[in-house]
């Protein structure tokens, strides 16, 4: 398999991932904020004030979740797919002897051409294990002992 045509897989996949993540936080965002600025004034008196304070967090937690995933989508433009690299580090695609994972940012496993990829922060247990390591390297993951294979 040719490591480098995965690693522009990962990539889109992740890009497409990311951007469905703006999309899905910004929406409700606004969906939040437009609730707590249509509340009516009640009779109920407290009722009001704490609808419209729920909707503000609501939308608050919304927008944090929205600055993330852009900030996420912000570092993996930053990787160029098409430069490999000699050892971990941000943007190597890593394959061991029972995974493969890709140092980019904290999106979790994806799934691309039937394989399953770990996708890891640099600040991640794995990535911080195998930094700076190069193939043929032993590395530990969840406790078990891995070859390094590969980089790209």
């Amino acid at each position: 398999m040719d490591l480098i045509l995965l690693k522009q897989q990962i990539i889109t996949a992740c890009k497409t991932l990311l951007e469905q993540r703006i999309e899905h936080a910004t929406t409700a965002m606004n969906s939040a904020q437009e609730s707590a600025n249509s509340e009516d004034k009640s009779s109920a008196g407290d009722k009001y004030e704490t609808s419209r304070a729920m909707g503000q967090l609501d939308r608050d937690m919304n927008a944090k979740q929205l600055a993330i995933a852009k900030e996420e989508l912000n570092e993996l433009l930053k990787i160029n797919p098409d430069t490999p690299c000699q050892y971990v580090s941000k943007g190597a695609l890593v394959q061991s002897n029972q995974l493969y994972f890709f140092v980019a940012t904290g999106i979790g496993v994806i799934k691309v051409a039937d394989l399953s990829i770990g996708v890891v922060s640099p600040e991640s247990p794995i990535a911080k294990n195998a930094w700076h390591k190069k193939v043929g390297d032993q590395i530990t993951v969840a406790g078990k002992p891995h070859t390094i294979l590969a980089i790209v």
